[in-house]
């Protein structure tokens, strides 16, 4: 059989019907609206633009190259903050002795409905099902094998045999790792069976080191939030209900979502000696005592990729803020026939390897399958901050169109000044981004002082609602019962206010922030 090539005619006219088909077929995709249907909104634009999609696991998620991008730099800056401040990497194994894990009584009861548990250690043919495996009963385990829901259990059953003085102290350890915790509701990033995430834990020699370290993480994880996503957070402490199991203080990052409910972006908590006195890991103090290590952990997830969606994106796609975009800027030709190709491909190339030189994230979009509209919607729905296009008549003008995402707006820009332009660009689009989000979420913070006008904002208006609480757990319990709503943190820099709780009518010292939360 004898194939022969096509002439650029004919590749032309390929390009043009199967650019027509595509750009048809990517048309049809038209998102749902935010207003319409939130949650199908963001499930479209996940599935859409190419993040993520479900596996053959049930709530479990394949992550996508474009959606792994995106978390690979999140990793990347995560490690690079968590190293300037002293921390190193290590990991530890997935799977966890039954007995380990029931050591510490309170951590091992808060997150045991969600464990997978490994029973056996081998498959063998089913000989009443021809060409099936079964579970091979003499492959018992001899213990049985939580897959880690958190490493807490594996790693102070470590530090044990680390441990011994206080000259072995601070142990500043960061793991990258997944995690299983068997969420029977799940959605793509928000919650899953298996996500990704990161997890510190150290130990140190007393009491202020570690809530101090505790403190630290927490500011960092803001730091990170709100400078590289540029989603603005509010700092606080958690309620002792909404702690993590086996804490005594839980350190958090809350964040308001467009359609207004509330997003824990991190935390960040401090363990006390709990960990320390369940695997009996003991210190020789500097004066010649003998005591239990002081112990924190942390972490942020793959969450934050869903956070990131619901915080910046619109009715058209994603809108990805520039510090974490895996492409920032994406440069499309615009051509008739070979010869404009080639003419508008060295002009484009010239202005990536100059972009590159800046440390500019950039792609030139030189498929030649595609037309540049099914191009700008393919971008416009992934969220690349910038589009420039060029074509002949720009090369005759010296000159460039270039698209912001956020905005939808375009500007036609002198050749000599491009560079400059887009880098200065990038920079307003992500202060933008968060003065945009931070206005949201202070327009939906809302101050009530009854229980009618809770109940009344939730419904209506939604955000965070700045309420007095008695401070008892009875009157969190009922007040989630009647309305879904949680307490989402007590704010670390609100002033102390006397005040009347919203629910019980008992004196409060304090504002907290209530809202509905993923």
């Amino acid at each position: 059989m004898c194939f022969k090539k096509f002439s650029f005619a004919a590749q032309n006219c390929y390009q043009l019907n199967i650019g027509k088909f595509y750009a048809k077929h990517f048309m049809a995709q038209k998102l749902t609206k935010r207003s319409t249907d939130y949650s199908k909104w963001y499930n479209e634009i996940v599935v859409n633009a190419d993040l993520a999609e479900n596996s053959a696991v049930r709530g479990c998620m394949i992550i996508k190259p474009y959606g792994y991008a995106i978390w690979e730099n999140m990793q990347a800056q995560l490690d690079k903050m968590f190293k300037a401040t002293g921390h190193q990497n290590a990991y530890f194994p997935l799977f966890v002795p039954k007995s380990l894990f029931e050591a510490e009584e309170k951590n091992a009861e808060g997150f045991a409905k969600e464990c997978a548990v490994v029973t056996h250690y081998r498959l063998k043919n089913d000989p009443e099902n021809k060409g099936k495996l079964m579970v091979d009963p003499e492959a018992k385990l001899e213990e049985e094998l939580v897959v880690r829901p958190t490493s807490e259990a594996i790693i102070w059953n470590t530090y044990r045999n680390w441990i011994q003085s206080y000259r072995d102290l601070p142990i500043l350890i960061n793991q990258w790792a997944n995690v299983v915790r068997w969420e029977m509701r799940t959605r793509l990033f928000l919650r899953t069976a298996e996500f990704l995430w990161q997890e510190g834990h150290t130990a140190h020699a007393t009491q202020s080191e570690a809530l101090e370290e505790a403190q630290s993480i927490n500011r960092l994880y803001a730091d990170f939030v709100e400078n590289f996503m540029a989603i603005p957070v509010i700092q606080g402490v958690k309620s002792e209900s909404e702690r993590f199991a086996g804490a005594l203080e839980t350190y958090c990052i809350e964040a308001l979502m467009q359609d207004g409910k509330a997003l824990q972006a991190g935390t960040s908590h401090f363990l006390g000696q709990n960990f320390a006195k369940a695997f009996d890991v003991k210190f020789a103090t500097a004066e010649g005592g003998l005591d239990h290590v002081w112990a924190t952990s942390w972490g942020v997830s793959t969450r934050l990729i869903g956070a990131l969606i619901m915080t910046h994106s619109d009715d058209n796609g994603l809108v990805l803020p520039p510090n974490l975009a895996p492409i920032q800027v994406v440069i499309v030709p615009i051509y008739k026939g070979e010869e404009q190709q080639a003419e508008v491909a060295a002009v484009a190339k010239t202005l990536q390897k100059q972009l590159e030189d800046v440390n500019v994230r950039v792609k030139f979009d030189n498929r030649d399958k595609f037309k540049p509209g099914f191009k700008f919607n393919e971008y416009e729905l992934k969220g690349v901050p910038l589009r420039v296009a060029i074509g002949p008549k720009d090369i005759e003008n010296k000159t460039f169109e270039i698209a912001r995402r956020d905005t939808l707006t375009k500007a036609v820009i002198d050749d000599q000044n491009a560079i400059t332009y887009i880098q200065d660009q990038l920079e307003q689009m992500q202060s933008d981004l968060f003065e945009k989000a931070k206005n949201f979420r202070e327009a939906h913070i809302t101050e009530v002082d009854d229980f009618e006008s809770f109940k009344e904002t939730l419904k209506t208006k939604g955000g965070f609602i700045s309420a007095h609480w008695d401070g008892t757990a009875a009157t969190e319990v009922a007040i989630k019962n009647s309305t879904k709503a949680t307490i989402r943190c007590i704010p670390t820099d609100g002033a102390l206010e006397a005040g009347i709780c919203v629910y019980s009518g008992k004196p409060s010292q304090q504002r907290v922030l209530f809202a509905k939360a993923y």
